[in-house]
């Protein structure tokens, strides 16, 4: 079954808000392309849009595949192409993307360790971030090494059962 870009959104934005950072101004875009050369050519139209939006109006962004990628060694390599494309359009340094992905498997942990759910979201997706902002956001934290660590603690301490809830969630409530 086909998801849809307003079903796919309407998840993602659920999910940001309930599980990730409750982050306004938010922007979104969404591929239909299931092959990597599409999805490749839509992540370069979301990234161009994505940096020359106003960064009040959209303080940070989501280019979401839910049709695409859902084996995670394949969005993994793709990746290497995504990181690429930020240095070839001469942003490194202005926007980093961070990968997301239901499949997301850390080094050293299991599947059904709650660590993982850090960076599982609902479908694939990249989170584009301003540097800048996030600079700006890191200054302001006391101790913003310490982020990752924490988020895991409060995972494991959540449980499987809780976080994979909350994911679910997320699905069922773009449904009504």
């Amino acid at each position: 079954m086909q998801v849809s870009e307003q079903q796919a959104v309407a998840v993602t934005s659920r999910w940001i808000r309930e599980v990730v950072v409750g982050a306004e101004s938010i922007f979104y875009a969404v591929t239909r392309a299931r092959d990597e050369e599409g999805i490749y050519r839509d992540m370069l139209a979301a990234l161009d849009r994505f940096q020359q939006s106003d960064e009040r109006e959209m303080a940070t962004g989501f280019f979401i595949i839910p049709n695409g990628m859902a084996r995670f060694e394949e969005f993994n390599a793709f990746m290497t192409l995504a990181d690429q494309a930020v240095v070839n359009a001469g942003l490194a340094g202005v926007i980093q993307m961070v990968a997301f992905h239901p499949g997301i498997l850390f080094a050293e942990t299991d599947e059904e360790d709650p660590a993982n759910y850090t960076n599982r979201s609902p479908y694939p997706m990249l989170h584009l971030i301003r540097e800048d902002d996030l600079e700006a956001a890191v200054a302001g934290y006391p101790d913003p090494d310490a982020i990752p660590e924490r988020n895991i603690r409060l995972l494991r301490r959540m449980g499987l059962t809780r976080v994979r809830e909350l994911l679910a969630r997320c699905y069922t409530a773009s449904a009504t």
